[in-house]
């Protein structure tokens, strides 16, 4: 590929092209010295994940405790087998634990390091973009507006450079920055030569030379700043944790009054309160804000693995509420390859051939093949195209071009190569003196370049049709220059909306011979009309169809002609029916009520600003919808932070942009948004169905020892058992229900309200009715194996294995909130089978091999006996199969 426009030396001074332009910025080896010097370019240590700390950590929680204490009371009185299993329990529940929390800090630190920010360096005399860590002093780092300084730097060259430091003054208002000494190493603030770390740039473009990194910057000097994964608990957490409470001080009354009736009834007063311990231990949900963090960071792990990056855990919570997606149009849900279609000049229609960036595309008008030397009209037009580009398409090597820079940009290249210009031909030729870039509030661009001849300066500009217009006096035509009169004026106006409406974004380009340098874009002449089309992607065809079964609204809001995003909408399923196009002037003639009702039929808003954006996204919340909202520019960042989901671009956003998101698209694909909706939706879903199974398992747990000595049964289960219990079945199964895959029937109902309660549907009755079944099942199979005549041991053994496989057979009802054991899917989950698996051969373990049945007091079952408890704990779903529950 050609050297950027920005490496190449176009200034004034220049007379001749260079054979070989000076290097800029360091060498990698010069970086790597640098590197091995300064250090990292980080403000604070890295926060890693230490295992034994983690694992060390385990141990912290107070119902562990208490099982410590009470299993070295145990070998104080004698008790060694019963010190032995809770010692093992522990430590295998520990060694359960800090497996996954391990697993989890490494997703979560990836992620981090994954939303670190970046920086444009030039690396062996290319532009570059690397970690912004990897900056080291003496670096040149490229800025333009949107992108945030990681290090604080000297500017070497700078073009309408404004800052805002707020991050380091408080100043809400951006300084204006110039070239000043450009040997500076003094980095104190205030300096106007000088960019500081944190900064955002605002406006205008810079190079710069790094003068200080790390703790050696104003900014490390203040405080350490890291772009970091959101630590405090989710919303979700916090009401499960709430919940944890509760239901842990009812299983304490419950615990107390089963050892006080115990004791009551002249058991040992020691295996009372071992029972009443072990009952709290398994009925204590203590770790469902860790199950929920858990799942949360695998849900997170999977969506980047789809190109979707959360910054935020809540955000994949939050997005399964989405009701209403607010998205951009090009490159979102277009495919961000602009191609010249169609020109306008002098009363005629110029029509280009070939797509993508293939320049083997030909011109015609009238059918008659066109080039520069043909019409001087269409040659000022495509020179404009190419002066206003900053641009860059590779040289030679076929028919395909790689580009470099903005796609609309490139686009004007590829059409000036099909007229038979070149690019670099023309900005050699036509020397560019200044710039004053494209803004989103000025919506166009203009160069100031040298004459060919020396006899002053030419600006050309580009942009938005109705903003050139009214800025040009005059229009060139194949017969010179002639003033543009109203009649020509409202021509073009409609040759503009003519070619809107072929699904055409249309710029106008114009330009003013011997420029004024106070106003160089005034008093133009008006060259022509260029129209490029950006087809929708196939993907976000089919992701806008998903998003109307899951009854999500679509959005699209746009700086294009009204004609334009209407066509593309409409190719993309978007607009449809009686849905409406709302332009930004008649949004700017709304009230905020008007805009309220409005939005209610709206699916696409054209030629909006920022500040439109912002009202758009405020407008549907107040309409009670969750809001997602996309963007990459700078100035689309307040709309992104009031939105419910802020989503960044990750391919054409800006720094400013991505750090107020929650959520980057690393491909700029809306159909990636739509799957981490659907992700969304899906996690939610599974962390209700392990909720519903941990509570409904403790539920029986509890319900079977209190209802035992309640009715004056023998203990039905020891505290060993119970443990046993507790280790096999609330662990590994639970957490494979966390990756249960999204199933469709997610994206067919409509999005949950974001105040719905988590029990919502009748979740709490099924949990509760599934409770007492697996509790009264229990029950009657330690009943039944004592009256067939079978030992207290068989009893108890008995009972074990239906508490066991009640709870594993219950793990598949949970799959489903409609379905029941009958109708799940059992095969779409592997991780879960593999679960259930090896809880199984952990039971027939505890119950065949010998050293086991010591440790917990079991004894071989007979194929009757194994029998009657496998039938048993298969009553229990079949009972709920057919009370409909």
């Amino acid at each position: 590929m050609s050297q950027s426009i920005l490496e190449k030396d176009y200034s004034e001074s220049s007379a001749v092209p260079k054979a070989e332009p000076p290097k800029i910025g360091l060498t990698s080896p010069q970086a790597a010295e640098l590197m091995q010097k300064y250090g990292a370019n980080t403000t604070s240590a890295e926060k890693k994940a230490k295992p034994l700390k983690i694992f060390m950590g385990q141990f912290r929680d107070v119902m562990v405790m208490i099982l410590i204490v009470a299993a070295a009371i145990s070998a104080f009185i004698g008790e060694y087998y019963d010190a032995v299993t809770i010692i093992t329990i522990v430590v295998l529940n520990a060694v359960l634990g800090f497996v996954q929390e391990y697993r989890t800090e490494k997703t979560l630190l990836a992620l981090k390091n994954m939303a670190a920010p970046a920086a444009k360096v030039y690396r062996d005399g290319h532009l570059t973009v690397l970690p912004a860590s990897e900056l080291v002093p003496e670096d040149v780092i490229s800025l333009e507006a949107g992108d945030k300084a990681a290090a604080d730097c000297v500017i070497l060259s700078a073009k309408g450079l404004m800052a805002d430091e707020s991050v380091l003054t408080g100043e809400s208002v951006p300084v204006s920055k110039a070239v000043g000494n450009k040997n500076d190493t003094d980095n104190s603030m205030g300096k106007t030569n000088i960019i500081y770390s944190g900064s955002i740039i605002t406006k205008g473009t810079a190079a710069a030379r790094v003068i200080a990194t790390g703790k050696g910057t104003q900014m490390g000097k203040i405080s350490g700043m890291l772009t970091d994964i959101e630590d405090e608990e989710t919303p979700l957490q916090k009401r499960l944790g709430e919940l944890g409470r509760v239901v842990a001080v009812i299983c304490l009354i419950v615990c107390v009054i089963v050892a006080g009736a115990g004791i009551l009834r002249g058991e040992p007063v020691f295996d009372m309160l071992m029972t009443g311990i072990t009952i709290a231990i398994a009925a204590i949900p203590e770790g469902l804000p860790a199950t929920v963090t858990i799942a949360l960071a695998l849900a997170v792990s999977r969506m980047l693995g789809q190109n979707a990056l959360v910054h935020k855990l809540h955000s994949v919570e939050t997005l399964g509420c989405t009701s209403v997606i607010c998205t951009d149009k090009t490159g979102t849900i277009t495919e961000n390859k602009m191609t010249v279609r169609k020109a306008y000049t002098d009363g005629k229609y110029h029509e280009f051939t070939g797509q993508g960036y293939r320049v083997s595309g030909q011109i015609s008008c009238e059918g008659q093949n066109e080039n520069i030397k043909t019409s001087a009209v269409l040659k000022e037009l495509l020179r404009c195209g190419v002066l206003c580009s900053n641009a860059d398409i590779s040289e030679g090597g076929g028919d395909e071009r790689t580009a470099a820079g903005d796609p609309t940009e490139a686009a004007l290249l590829i059409a000036a190569a099909k007229g038979g210009m070149n690019h670099n031909t023309e900005r050699m030729a036509y020397r560019r003196i200044d710039e004053l870039p494209f803004d989103s509030d000025t919506r166009r661009m203009t160069v100031i370049v040298k004459e060919p001849t020396g006899n002053g300066n030419i600006a050309y500009c580009k942009g938005a049709a109705d903003v050139i217009l009214e800025r040009c006096t005059h229009i060139l035509t194949e017969k010179g220059t002639m003033e543009l009169t109203f009649a020509k004026r409202r021509e073009i106006e409609a040759k503009c909306d003519e070619m809107s409406s072929e699904a055409l974004r249309v710029l106008a380009f114009a330009y003013c011979p011997n420029a004024p340098k106070s106003a160089p874009d005034t008093r133009l002449t008006f060259i022509g009309l260029m129209g490029m089309t950006d087809p929708p992607r196939e993907e976000a065809k089919k992701a806008v169809r998903l998003c109307k079964s899951a009854r999500i609204r679509t959005v699209m809001i746009t700086g294009d002609h009204k004609n334009t995003a209407a066509a593309v909408a409409a190719q993309a399923g978007i607009l449809t029916g009686e849905g409406k196009v709302i332009t930004g002037e008649e949004l700017g003639k709304m009230s905020d009520k008007e805009l309220e009702r409005a939005a209610e039929t709206a699916c696409v808003f054209a030629r909006v600003s920022p500040a439109d954006k912002l009202r758009i996204v405020r407008a549907y919340k107040k309409l009670g919808h969750i809001v997602t909202m996309t963007g990459d520019g700078v100035n689309d960042a307040p709309a992104i932070k009031e939105a419910d989901i802020g989503v960044a671009m990750g391919i054409t956003g800006t720094d400013v942009t991505r750090e107020a998101a929650d959520m980057v698209l690393l491909d700029d694909n809306f159909a990636t948004l739509v799957s981490a909706v659907e992700q969304g939706r899906g996690i939610y879903a599974n962390i209700r169905k392990f909720v519903r199974y941990l509570l409904s398992c403790n539920i029986g747990e509890v319900l079977t020892m209190f209802l035992g000595i309640v009715m004056g049964m023998p203990m039905v289960l020891l505290p060993a058992q119970i443990l046993l219990v507790n280790l096999v079945t609330d662990g590994l199964p639970a957490i494979a229900l966390g990756v249960e895959p999204c199933g469709e029937e997610n994206m067919k109902m409509p999005p949950r309200k974001k105040n719905e309660s988590f029990f919502s549907g009748g979740l709490m009755f099924r949990i509760v009715f599934r409770g007492i079944l697996i509790g009264i099942c229990t029950l009657a199979s330690f009943t039944i194996l004592m009256r067939m005549g079978g030992s207290l041991e068989a009893a108890r053994t008995g009972a074990l294995a239906t508490l066991v496989m009640s709870q594993l057979f219950h793990v598949f009802e949970c799959k489903s909130e409609t379905g029941n054991i009958f109708t799940v899917p059992y095969f779409n989950n592997v991780k879960l089978i593999l679960a259930v698996l090896f809880s199984v051969a952990v039971l027939a373990a505890a119950i065949y091999l010998p050293f086991l049945q010591v440790v917990f007091s079991t004894i071989p079952l007979t194929g009757e006996q194994l029998l009657i408890a496998a039938g048993l704990a298969f009553a229990a779903p079949l009972l709920n199969c057919f009370s409909g529950k």
